[in-house]
């Protein structure tokens, strides 16, 4: 029995779709499971059950039974306690395996701070003694989706990258290499860097949308105050979260971004495009008239 934590997101999501897709049986955790029932089709093929980071009680009863476990919480200044509980918590409940989502710049120094974060949640499981896999992809894909309002209304793209490039992978390309992960030992207990096939910067992403809306789309570089301040006061994000994208932002311009053929090699086939993203996902970028 496989348990998804993050079952709701689109990397958690895309997980039990591969799984049911696989026959695996699975057990989807969410804090809002009448919510969750509503996403995954047919329900019944998945086991549902409410669970919270910050209820040990539901995390041991979530757990119960249970021998693999996919640990994904949403970002937040919590995130360490929360992961690290769910860590503690399947170590006693028996579980075997965890397939972690980290993040690629994991690291005690790192000038990220949630990258920080998940290094130390990354020392966590490694003290644990679970087995376990680390996945740290690059940018979601679905992510530019929240970009789309702006787009379409302004025909910008606001950010503080230049024209840096960075690497996008389709979340569910990650959720296959964690379903892989979860039921091919030779994948199981690495550490896999995931991105896309190919890097974009900001200047280039608004070209390609340009080209596909018919409409010209602009990017607009501020320094990186300036940026923060927009997306707390335009878009409405805590501190920390503005923070954060400024800062994963600053470091594509830093240490430039690549791609790997870690997808490929697990896969067994490339990554998926982002022009066939943006392609599938056309009409959120689309001025409404």
């Amino acid at each position: 029995m496989i348990v998804v934590m993050g079952a709701t997101g689109a990397i958690g999501n895309a997980l039990l779709t591969r799984l049911l897709e696989l026959g695996v049986p699975c057990r989807a955790l969410s804090r809002h499971p009448d919510r969750l029932r509503a996403m995954v089709y047919p329900p019944t093929d998945v086991e549902i059950r409410y669970a919270d980071a910050a209820d040990p009680a539901s995390l041991r009863a979530a757990f119960e039974g249970a021998t693999q476990l996919f640990l994904a919480i949403t970002n937040s200044p919590f995130q360490v306690e929360f992961e690290t509980r769910a860590i503690d918590t399947a170590a006693v409940c028996g579980i075997e395996h965890v397939v972690k989502l980290s993040v690629p710049t994991a690291a005690p120094d790192s000038p990220v701070a949630v990258a920080r974060w998940h290094y130390a949640i990354e020392e966590a499981l490694r003290a644990s003694g679970i087995t376990h896999t680390v996945l740290r992809p690059y940018a979601f894909m679905q992510k530019l989706l929240l970009l789309g309002p702006q787009v379409a209304t302004q025909g910008a793209i606001v950010g503080t990258m230049g024209v840096a490039a960075c690497n996008y992978i389709d979340c569910r390309d990650i959720a296959d290499v964690a379903a892989a992960a979860h039921t091919r030992t030779e994948i199981a207990g690495g550490t896999y860097t995931l991105t896309g096939a190919e890097t974009y910067s900001y200047p280039e992403l608004t070209a390609l949308l340009s080209a596909m809306l018919d409409t010209p789309i602009r990017y607009v570089d501020l320094p990186p105050a300036d940026f923060r301040e927009h997306l707390i006061e335009q878009s409405g994000l805590p501190g920390w979260l503005a923070g954060h994208i400024v800062e994963i932002q600053r470091l594509a311009i830093t240490y430039p971004e690549r791609p790997t053929d870690t997808v490929a090699r697990i896969l067994g086939k490339p990554p998926r495009a982002l022009e066939s993203f943006l392609t599938e996902n056309l009409d959120a970028f689309r001025r409404r008239v």
